[in-house]
């Protein structure tokens, strides 16, 4: 039969769309699920992982890898021209600043630390007879507090390098990462209520918060106004061109600068698309601010786009982990997840019962920032404050201001093995001196005083 057009990408698509509905089907079904508050996308995604290596549905991986790298570009460039609601604008204040400049710090803190404990790893199987390539320890880091986006962006990069699998790896480290997010973060979370360290502490979750989908009479959230003219042009289709602008715009950019580098770096630039696009996303948003036009984008519609990007991506990432190839560096991987997991859950939680207001709040939300993604610590988040009456959940989307020095710093050196030879010794040392630097701001800005609660 001749088929007249290519239909694998749709196909991939529709297999990603039938694992997210079965995922939200269980999610809705089974105690379990709710008890922990898996994600649809990631249930989906590791239900696909399953059927995929027993053959029951053929997605070609090279496919995956490509919709969840996309998918990340367009969650991030969504994300940049999401204006700011004008009610979120109002919240401001010192306690605000403060508590978001912590969350930065502690990011700051893990990420080096994350790193750190994958290079000694390598090390230490180095010295056993176990010769790993020498940025295969900074895939923890990438996967668990940068998420499986970047874990699968830069490792890709890294399969050019001669780091076979990277990418399959860095996305077996992000899956980790999320298990870990909610198997130690919700049961951390619940401990606090049981302590009475919550502000609001709720009698219980919803149900529909629990079940991940409401009611038939169940009140609903907007999810956003119509910023178009129904007769002229549907509202969703204008704010998705206005993601297919910017990418347009960013892979312009990105192509003429990367011809004007050296090879070596020019390829590494095409792992930061990403991040080229948020620029270029906010330079877009700003200047539709300017000629008076921002009013056309809808804070609640954007939203949805960046969700829809970040739930598919989750679904895509998870499905394209191979097996084979995790199972072949299972002990590394497992050691430092173990590792991970614990020093992580320790710096957090001992930092955490030391600052001044919302302890809990605060600790739980960047612990699931640390080891998942943003949207893993509002789920965290949102056990112990439900209604967000805390400023927490404002001050986690600002923290992406201050610590996103530390992450662009980060995201060139964990690299640095490939892209200026430096040693995995001398790497490590100047991850160590960032992790000291913002341990010490912690304690000159007085973040770090004596433990005050239980």
């Amino acid at each position: 039969m001749n088929i007249p057009f290519p239909f694998e990408p749709l196909l991939c698509f529709g297999w990603l769309s039938i694992m997210l509905i079965v995922g939200i089907v269980l999610r809705a079904t089974v105690p379990f699920f709710q008890r922990f508050l898996i994600p649809s996308c990631l249930i989906g995604g590791m239900l696909g992982l399953v059927l995929l290596h027993l053959n029951v549905i053929t997605v070609p991986v090279p496919m995956l890898e490509t919709f969840a790298y996309h998918l990340f570009i367009i969650s991030f460039i969504s994300l940049g021209l999401t204006p700011g609601n004008k009610k979120e604008q109002t919240g401001t204040g010192k306690d605000l600043t403060r508590g978001a400049i912590w969350m930065a710090l502690i990011e700051g803190i893990t990420l080096p630390l994350q790193a750190i404990i994958g290079g000694l790893v390598v090390m230490a199987f180095g010295f056993f007879g176990t010769e790993l390539f020498p940025t295969f320890g900074f895939l923890l880091p990438l996967g668990f507090t940068e998420g499986p986006g970047q874990a699968l962006s830069i490792g890709k990069v890294w399969e050019g390098y001669g780091f076979q699998f990277a990418a399959t790896i860095g996305l077996a480290f992000a899956a980790a990462g999320y298990f870990v997010a909610f198997f130690v973060g919700v049961p951390l979370s619940n401990h606090g209520i049981r302590k009475g360290r919550a502000v609001h502490a709720p009698r219980s979750l919803p149900r529909e918060f629990l079940r991940g989908l409401s009611g038939k009479d169940e009140p609903r959230e907007s999810a956003g106004d119509q910023t178009m003219h129904s007769g002229n042009v549907d509202t969703l289709a204008f704010h998705i061109a206005l993601v297919g602008l910017v990418y347009i715009l960013t892979y312009a950019l990105i192509k003429f600068v990367a011809g004007l580098m050296d090879p070596k770096m020019a390829d590494m630039l095409w792992g930061f698309f990403f991040f080229a696009g948020l620029l270029v996303a906010l330079v877009v948003r700003l200047v539709m601010s300017k000629i008076g036009v921002i009013h056309t984008v809808d804070p609640g519609v954007q939203r949805r786009i960046t969700g829809w990007a970040v739930d598919f991506l989750i679904v895509a990432t998870a499905m394209a982990i191979q097996l084979v190839v995790v199972w072949d560096f299972i002990l590394p991987i497992t050691i430092m997840v173990l590792l991970c997991t614990a020093a992580t859950t320790a710096i957090i939680v001992y930092l955490g019962n030391r600052i001044w207001s919302n302890n809990l709040e605060r600790t739980v939300a960047i612990f699931g920032t640390c080891t998942g993604t943003v949207s893993t610590g509002l789920l965290l988040l949102r056990i112990v404050d439900p209604e967000f009456k805390t400023q927490t959940a404002l001050e986690l989307g600002i923290m992406n201001i201050f610590v996103s020095p530390v992450i662009l710093g980060t995201m060139l050196l964990v690299s640095a093995p490939v892209l200026w030879n430096w040693s995995l010794e001398f790497t490590m040392l100047v991850f160590l001196a960032v992790l000291a630097g913002c341990l010490l701001a912690v304690k000159l800005l007085k973040m770090w005083g004596p433990k005050i609660v239980n």
